[in-house]
Order: C-alpha cells, then sequence, then structure tokens
C-alpha cells in the first residue's frame, strides 16, 4: 500500500454502503483528507437525498454534487446512438456509457480542490476498475489512485457493516441487499441474487423500472419520434432536449414492458457474469434511429455504420472514451448522420417496440423502382448483363475447372 505523498483524495461517491466505508478507511490508511465527489447522471432522486450529509458523517470534509444529466445523454449517449453499438448483439452500454463523464467531473473537481489523488469503489472483479482509471489515466496521470477493493480485507457485506458499526457511522445498508444494482437516467441493471446461477430464471425482484410484458396493457400505444441527424429531437410533435426525451420515452416504455434483457456477457476481465437491464427509452430511440437509417442509408453505408458499431461497443465497453479512435468513429458515424432526418411511429405493446411507420425528405426508398405491380421506370431486361458481370469471377472459375 502506497501511502505517501496523498494528502486529500477526491473519492467518486455515492452514499451507498461501499463508498461509505471507503471515507473513513482512507483517512485510517492514508491519513488523508478526504472529499467526496457525487455524479448526478439520472439515478433515483432519492439516492441522492441526503447525500451530502452521509458524506460529512462518513468522515469527507467536503461533498461536491454536479449535475451531470443533460449533458450524459447529449455528449455521451447520442453520440454512441448514432453509430449504432449494442456489446455483444445486446447491451445497450447504460453503465459503460457513464463512467467516462462521472470519472472525468471527478477529474475536474479534484483538480479543483487541489487533490493529489482520485478514488472509486468498483472492484477488483468488474470493468468498472478499467473504465475510471483509463479516464484518469487520459485526463490526470499526474494523480495518483487508490482502489480499496483491491488492497483492502473487508470481503463482505457483513465485514463493511460491522467496519462502519465500530466507528459509529450510520448507514441505511442492510444485510438483506440480494442485488448489486447500478442506476442512471439510460438504464438500470441488476446483478447477484438468483442471477449468480445462469440457470435461474429471473423473477419480478430482478426488474425494477418495467412492467411485466405479461401484465404491459392490452391496448397497443403509439408514440411519434422525430429525428435529425441520427439524434431523437421531439416526441409526439413536442420539441425537447435529449434528457427531456429520454425521461419521456422511459416512462412510456416502462408502462408497456419495453427494454428489458437478460443476459451472459463476456467482461473485459475475462469472466463472464449475469445482469438483467432494462432500458425503456433507449430501446424506443434506437429502433427509430434504426427506422430513419432503413429509408436514407445506401447498402455500403449501412454496413459500414455496421461496422462502426460493432468497434464502438467494445471501445466503449472498454473504458476507452478518451482516446483518438472513439473520436475517429464518432467522427464518421456524425458524417453518417447528416442525412438522417425523419420521423418514426412507434407502436410499444407487450414488451415491443416496433416502427410501423416512417418518412424522411432524404429517403432512397422509390415505390415507383420498388413496386410489385407495372412501372415505367425499371427495364427488366438490364439485369441480365448486371447478373453475367457480378458472377463473372464464378464462370471464370468453373470453365477453368471443366
Amino acid at each position: 500500500m502506497q501511502t505517501q505523498n496523498i494528502n486529500k483524495i477526491v473519492l467518486a461517491y455515492s452514499g451507498g454502503l461501499d463508498t461509505s466505508a471507503i471515507i473513513p478507511w482512507l483517512k485510517e490508511n492514508y491519513g488523508c483528507e478526504v472529499v467526496a465527489f457525487v455524479a448526478n447522471v439520472g439515478q433515483d432522486p432519492a439516492d441522492l437525498e441526503g447525500v451530502e450529509k452521509k458524506a460529512l458523517q462518513s468522515g469527507a470534509t467536503e461533498c461536491h454534487v454536479v449535475d451531470l444529466r443533460e449533458e450524459f445523454i447529449r455528449e455521451y449517449v447520442y453520440p454512441v446512438l448514432q453509430t449504432g453499438a449494442l456489446y455483444e448483439g445486446t447491451y445497450l452500454l447504460g453503465t459503460s456509457m457513464a463512467r467516462p463523464i462521472i470519472a472525468k467531473a471527478q477529474v475536474e473537481v479534484a483538480l479543483k480542490v487541489g487533490a493529489d489523488a482520485l478514488c472509486h469503489g468498483a472492484t477488483g472483479k468488474g470493468n468498472d476498475q478499467v473504465r475510471f482509471e483509463s479516464t484518469y489515466a487520459a485526463l490526470a496521470p499526474q494523480l495518483k489512485v487508490v482502489a480499496p477493493w483491491r488492497e483492502w480485507d473487508l470481503r463482505s457485506r457483513e465485514a463493511l457493516l460491522d467496519y462502519l458499526k465500530q466507528r459509529d457511522i450510520p448507514t441505511t445498508a442492510s444485510l438483506e441487499k440480494i442485488y448489486s444494482r447500478d442506476e442512471n437516467a439510460w438504464h438500470i441493471s441488476t446483478e447477484g441474487g438468483v442471477l449468480e446461477s445462469p440457470a435461474n430464471a429471473a423473477n419480478q425482484d430482478c426488474w425494477v423500472w418495467t412492467v411485466d410484458p405479461i401484465d404491459a396493457p392490452d391496448q397497443p400505444e403509439e408514440v411519434t419520434i422525430t429525428v435529425e441527424k441520427g439524434k431523437v429531437v421531439a416526441v409526439n410533435g413536442e420539441r425537447l432536449s435529449p434528457f427531456q426525451a429520454l425521461e419521456k420515452l422511459n416512462i412510456l416504455g416502462a408502462k408497456h414492458g419495453v427494454g428489458r434483457i437478460d443476459i451472459v456477457e463476456n467482461r473485459l476481465v475475462g469472466m463472464k457474469s449475469r445482469g438483467c437491464y432494462e432500458t425503456p427509452g433507449g430501446t424506443i430511440m434506437v429502433n427509430a434511429l434504426r427506422a430513419v437509417e432503413q429509408l436514407v442509408l445506401d447498402r455500403d453505408s449501412f454496413k459500414w455504420r455496421e461496422q462502426l458499431g460493432l468497434e464502438m461497443s467494445y471501445v466503449v465497453y472498454d473504458g476507452r472514451w478518451f482516446t483518438p479512435i472513439r473520436k475517429a468513429l464518432q467522427a464518421s458515424a456524425e458524417s453518417l448522420a447528416e442525412g438522417l432526418n425523419g420521423e418514426v411511429v412507434v407502436r410499444l405493446y407487450k414488451g415491443h417496440a416496433t416502427a410501423i411507420k416512417k418518412k424522411s425528405e432524404n429517403s432512397l426508398y422509390s415505390e415507383e423502382f420498388a413496386t410489385f405491380g407495372e412501372d415505367e421506370v425499371y427495364d427488366h431486361s438490364h439485369a441480365e448483363g448486371f447478373i453475367r458481370l457480378y458472377s463473372l469471377s464464378s464462370r471464370i472459375r468453373a470453365l477453368k475447372q471443366q
């Protein structure tokens, strides 16, 4: 444990059990002043209620609460949506996209208060330690990093509760908490408990935001999404900021059980993990954006966008936000999105968000060309020459073999 030359440390603080224990642990083991930093990225307001008082009671000298909600959706979520990134085909990267903005704001607080170290509460098993520390390295390599879960001998919830009890530090945590959850404006994730065995079905307790699709309304609901340059700008004709649009769609999607996934994913550190993710508003946005793409992007452009999305999913998941590759991928996606303007009607019903109507001023779809009826614009005889040239290499190969 390197304790020398650390006088002030800024901790990414949530008010939960782990970070509540980290504050006194840092003071005891590093003999330093601890400044708590809290990021508001759209989690349950109840989690932020009294968080400053709680941090000070745990031993912090200051607590900085920073509202990042609009910036999070505008500058992190929307650019990723433009690329179409889905990690391993299904995960909408809710936790992954939030970590770089949280770590960036933490660095900014550290520089403001003159700290010489940064601290996070991520465990040594997960992806978040990589995401936090990669951001620290990119933005403030001169600051030291402390990761208590890689150093201390507190290995259980019981041990953490006993640690706080011995020091008369109040906490609302208890042994009854079964699941590990991460929540922000984009999604909520649930891990642990019955989910630790993939052979177990998720129970009702594993879902927090969304209605069970079985219990969702029997009548579908339609929502109109307006898209400009690959970004959602209005819902049902009302122009909204990115965060406001997401808030509205979260309510609508959750009501109809939209946005649930139950997956086993490959963590960056090598192990597999199982989790239930709920992204109701995000799922509606994604389906609307893909519907506009279907109209506007030509075949090669769409293929390139898919490749961008695949690469971006790994860049974001792996915590490489503040890197040249992320900027390059984003720039390419923004270029493709220049003409992605349109309006999509999405039907919400029993867990599904289906684009049923779509239109765009830049649509390449031509009813005249695509019709199965009689037309005056397409000469079927032209296809013969195209096919002969397209299959020429196959023809030559076959002739050689004969």
